[in-house]
């Protein structure tokens, strides 16, 4: 029976175009009076859930795949190995967190992104403890730093919202000693220091020091106008300060 006419997205596809040069994600309101997050990608809509796993799944009742292997093994202990069918199911819930986890940065929900981020980096710790197979899990394991700075990034920008400069900075640099701990436990501790995500990484805290030190200077001069009554220059000055405390890297 072939479906009818109704089954089809052309309306969506026409009024929310695809844009090749940036990632175009929203949040709608679906059926069951609920939030979905969708991804407009060039051959149609990625559409996830904003909570549990992206597809809506419950594997075995429980939130997530992980979660799922995480009972298992529970159960069988050592006895536990990971099979082909199960290595299929990790697979597609890594890229559907990934997916989800971009859709989070580009709608700056840095909590949100930090949360998948972590589920991703547990699965990947799962597999690593379970699987034989060492070529698949180097196959995930070649992205953790990657994962990683998603995970930093995300911590640190949510850090930045709720405890200010200073937190934020040290989220970071912690984040940065656990990427050199992947490393030296790699053997590649002499490529630390020359890696593109670890120096993205020095940037996005060189950004952050400086923002703070032109808050702190832009503070000053405030006060300063405010006391000589300077106030034109006073307006001037605050609407600097709230530009820079707009929430997202720069």
């Amino acid at each position: 029976m072939g479906a009818s006419m109704a089954d089809h997205i052309d309306n969506i596809l026409r009024k929310w175009p695809f844009d090749p040069q940036q990632l175009s994600v929203r949040i709608v309101r679906a059926t069951r009076n609920r939030d979905v997050l969708q991804m407009r990608v060039d051959l149609g809509v990625l559409q996830m859930e904003l909570t549990g796993r992206p597809d809506g799944e419950r594997p075995g009742g429980c939130e997530s795949y992980h979660a799922f292997l995480v009972a298992q093994a529970s159960v069988t202990g050592d006895r536990f190995d990971l099979t082909e069918e199960h290595c299929r199911e990790i697979d597609r819930e890594f890229l559907q967190f990934y997916h989800r986890r971009l859709c989070w940065l580009r709608l700056l929900q840095y909590q949100r992104a930090a949360d998948d981020a972590r589920h991703t980096l547990g699965l990947m710790n799962f597999c690593r403890e379970y699987s034989d197979d060492q070529e698949w899990v180097l196959s995930h394991e070649q992205y953790r730093p990657f994962v990683l700075m998603h995970r930093i990034q995300s911590e640190a920008l949510a850090q930045l919202e709720s405890h200010g400069y200073e937190a934020s900075v040290t989220t970071i640099d912690e984040g940065l000693r656990e990427l050199r701990d992947f490393f030296q436990e790699h053997g590649a501790d002499d490529k630390f220091e020359d890696d593109e995500i670890v120096g993205r990484l020095r940037e996005f805290r060189d950004s952050l020091r400086e923002q703070f030190d032109q808050r702190f200077q832009l503070g000053k001069d405030l006060d300063a106008a405010i006391a000589a009554e300077e106030y034109e220059r006073a307006a001037e000055i605050r609407d600097q300060l709230a530009r820079l405390n707009q929430p997202g890297p720069r």
